[in-house]
């Protein structure tokens, strides 16, 4: 037998395990999903833009589908929706190395597809819908259509190996590895509890995007990342930090990335000094870190908050 046959077999046995179980996600197709435990769908946050959507099965079925946990920086959400009868497909064992066959499972509104390629790199970082990053990721060739995100990332045997996340400029996925912390997430997220991550409250442009902005009104430039919007009453707002103002350094971190924002948050106690440029004066302004208010929101995940403005992660 040849290499294509066994692929075309494997293909058609990954078609079979994962038909009931994937489903598309939204009355548009907008994303994929697939059924973790009875009466429990998983995917992507970015797929929502409300606390319920429409969840179509593989017989046609149209059910209703609510959040039951989100963790909205890490683009991942749990629906609870009727399942019934439907098999749970298994974990895989081990996460995909270097090399391997991995297969991609979406559905659209005309039924299963199921495409196959290699793992072609592993332990990548990318940018979540809010600029968080999120490390470990496996990047793969499997060729994936707009609506494919929150599906399965899949091993010859239809064990789920990944959930597929964000799509590469040059047309590669990136999908979150199915390793014992992202099922243990997926297990707290079922279970009903959200993650809760620091925020201050800001929506902020990129030093680049900075630096050409107070070039044009004359201002000295400057590596930091500009205040674009205040969320009324956050962190931020309290501490007196408004629209315009440029974050240079929080704590010891300078904030040369948007994502160093976020470490510099997850690292400080309960309060953080950023160092703020306020036209052409600099001062520093303490900030007091509160728990954000988990809302339940997934739509929420398509905001800004704390982060540099992110690309539609299935664009393209």
């Amino acid at each position: 037998m040849s290499v294509l046959q066994e692929l075309a077999i494997a293909t058609r046995t990954v078609a079979a395990a994962a038909e009931s179980a994937v489903v598309s996600i939204g009355t548009d197709g907008r994303g994929t999903g697939v059924v973790v435990a009875d009466g429990k769908v998983l995917t992507n946050a970015h797929n929502l833009r409300d606390r319920t959507t429409s969840v179509r099965f593989a017989d046609g079925r149209v059910a209703q589908g609510a959040i039951v946990g989100s963790d909205a920086d890490g683009d991942l959400v749990v629906l609870a929706v009727d399942t019934t009868g439907v098999p749970v497909p298994a974990w895989a064992s081990a996460t995909p190395e270097l090399g391997d066959f991995v297969f991609g499972a979406s559905r659209d509104n005309q039924g299963l597809v199921v495409t196959a390629g290699q793992v072609s790199a592993v332990a990548r970082s990318f940018s979540g819908p809010r600029g968080r990053r999120i490390r470990g990721g496996i990047e793969h060739t499997v060729p994936l259509r707009r609506g494919s995100s929150g599906g399965p990332l899949l091993t010859a045997a239809g064990e789920i190996a990944g959930i597929n996340t964000h799509r590469l400029e040059r047309g590669f996925y990136v999908a979150r590895p199915a390793d014992e912390a992202l099922r243990q997430l997926v297990d707290q997220l079922a279970s009903g509890q959200s993650v809760r991550r620091r925020q201050i409250g800001v929506v902020v442009a990129t030093p680049e995007v900075t630096r050409r902005l107070r070039r044009a009104v004359g201002l000295a430039e400057v590596d930091g990342l500009l205040v674009r919007d205040v969320v009324a009453d956050g962190p931020a707002a309290t501490a007196g930090i408004v629209i315009g103002d440029v974050l240079l350094r929080a704590g010891d971190i300078a904030l040369v990335k948007p994502e160093l924002l976020i470490d510099a948050l997850e690292a400080a106690g309960d309060t953080v000094v950023i160092r703020v440029a306020r036209g052409a004066e600099e001062l520093d302004v303490t900030v007091s870190l509160v728990e954000p208010t988990d809302t339940g929101d997934a739509a929420a995940a398509a905001a800004d908050v704390d982060g540099a403005p992110a690309a539609d992660p299935d664009a393209g």
